[in-house]
This record gives C-alpha cells, sequence and structure tokens, in this order.
C-alpha cells in the first residue's frame, strides 16, 4: 500500500502529497545484528531446554525459540530485499543463495530444540554480515573495539 493511500484512508478530507522512496527510511538503517541477536536468542534457548527437566520451562521455550526463529527470517527478508541492490550481486554472485540458505536454517531451527541448529544459523549469517559490512565499506568503530 502506498503511504498516500493509507494516510488518504485515515483522513479522507486531508490532501495527501504522494511520495515515493526506494526503502522505508534512508539507507543507513539496515543491519545484519538484528537477525544475528534473534539466531543467539534461538541458540541459546535449544541449549537451556536440552538442560531442563521442567516440561512447563521447556514448553515456553519452545514457543519462544519458534518466535524468534521467524524473526531471524523477517530481518534477513528485509535485510535481503531491502538492502542489497543489483550492484551488490555481481561483486558476490553467491549472496542469493547465501540468503536462501541462512533462512532455510532459521526455518530449521524453528522446527528443531538441537542447538546445532541454532550455531549453523549463526554461521549463515556470520557469512552474510561480513558480506554486508564489506558492501558499507567496513565495520562501524563501535563494532570492531
Amino acid at each position: 500500500m502506498r503511504i498516500s493511500t493509507a494516510l488518504r484512508a485515515m483522513n479522507p478530507l486531508r490532501a495527501v502529497t504522494t511520495v515515493d522512496a526506494h526503502c522505508d527510511l534512508m539507507c543507513g538503517v539496515y543491519n545484519p545484528a538484528q537477525a544475528r541477536i534473534e539466531a543467539e536468542s534461538v541458540h541459546e534457548i535449544a541449549k537451556k531446554y536440552q538442560d531442563s527437566d521442567d516440561e512447563t520451562f521447556r514448553a515456553r521455550c519452545v514457543i519462544i525459540k519458534e518466535e524468534r526463529a521467524e524473526l531471524v527470517k523477517h530481518h534477513l527478508s528485509v535485510l535481503w530485499t531491502d538492502y542489497f541492490k543489483p550492484n551488490h550481486l555481481e561483486e558476490y554472485p553467491d549472496l542469493h543463495e547465501k540468503f536462501w540458505l541462512a533462512i532455510k536454517a532459521a526455518g530449521d531451527a524453528k522446527k528443531t530444540m538441537d542447538p546445532a541448529a541454532g550455531e549453523d544459523l549463526l554461521a549463515k549469517i556470520d557469512e552474510i554480515a561480513d558480506i554486508f559490512w564489506a558492501t558499507k565499506g567496513g565495520k562501524p568503530d563501535w563494532m570492531t573495539s
């Protein structure tokens, strides 16, 4: 839905100027860290699940881990479709495959309580993050210290 359509629906008497943008906000708001934080939760929850014999706790682990895995899929999808452009694909021809495999790994981690699935997911996100930061000219100073 275009922004103008949404604004007009909220207040049909108000004049609305149509504005088109190539992304959600000005460039610079994307970061693979969002997906990685959720993937770390997926991994840690699976480990806690394995260490517990409390069925109520384990049931909560499953629910929360599945929510976090779905968030990983969301954050990766947004990064894939909104940040990366054709020139990135020319430089990194396996980028689509890396994203597909990472999103699939998030789906796989959603289906299991094996911590190894979380480790695999984290490794795949790290591969994407390396490419992301290379396209941005390197990690910001606060990430390298």
